[in-house]
């Protein structure tokens, strides 16, 4: 609707810039400042002309006649799959950007999560940050807290056996073995924790699963997790 937006020609530095403040989905805020073409700005306020805050801003205009203009420029083209479209190529691109190969699984996963993050922006597919948000972060801290004396522990144990294992026996070479994989075995579910502390914590307002459902081509991930 008019309401939705304000037409500024000088804002912050940049020309012709079209601010848009509404609430979309789940009453979320959206709220963006772009600038664009000197034309697109002169549409848009005769778009505006003569019109209450209430009406629609492009009244003429509805997903039929927009999707027959689509189809006219390519064959099959819609609005859903130009969404569709620009949301996979955020993906792929995101993903080439974030990803190492020499990174853990559970940080590949923060990779992809972070790579999806930027497409769920992109669709503005937020959310309210959930209640019990709070309460989990505060567990997941004790856990990774837990977790780190568990490994400075193991650490310890670890300088003891090896100096046992220095010059001792084979018995003592085994334990000194057994400690060593044992730390890493600790080492490893810490980056676990820790890495889901973060993505869980970036993630807290935005809605994963509505682009990852609808949005996004399958094959794009099958292609990233070989």
């Amino acid at each position: 609707r008019v309401e939705h937006i304000e037409l500024h020609e000088q804002k912050d530095g940049k020309e012709y810039v079209v601010v848009f403040d509404f609430l979309g989905k789940d009453s979320i805020r959206y709220y963006n400042e772009v600038p664009v073409e000197k034309r697109v700005f002169k549409n848009l306020q005769l778009f505006m002309e003569n019109k209450s805050p209430g009406d629609d801003l492009f009244d003429r205009l509805n997903t039929q006649i927009m999707n027959k203009h689509l189809n006219e420029l390519m064959e099959g083209l819609t609005a859903k799959v130009f969404r569709t479209y620009n949301a996979s190529w955020t993906l792929q691109q995101q993903l080439d950007e974030l990803t190492n190969a020499d990174d853990t699984v559970a940080e590949k996963i923060l990779s992809y999560n972070r790579a999806n993050r930027a497409v769920a922006i992109l669709c503005n597919h937020q959310r309210s940050v959930p209640k019990s948000h709070a309460k989990s972060m505060e567990k997941l801290k004790e856990k990774i807290e837990q977790k780190r004396e568990q490994v400075a522990d193991a650490q310890k144990q670890v300088k003891d056996a090896q100096r046992d294992a220095k010059h001792g026996s084979v018995k003592e070479k085994v334990v000194y073995d057994k400690k060593k994989k044992m730390l890493e075995r600790l080492k490893e579910q810490l980056i676990k924790l820790e890495v889901q502390e973060t993505d869980r914590d970036e993630n807290k307002s935005i809605a994963l699963g509505t682009s990852k459902l609808n949005y996004l081509d399958p094959r794009i991930s099958v292609a990233w997790c070989k």
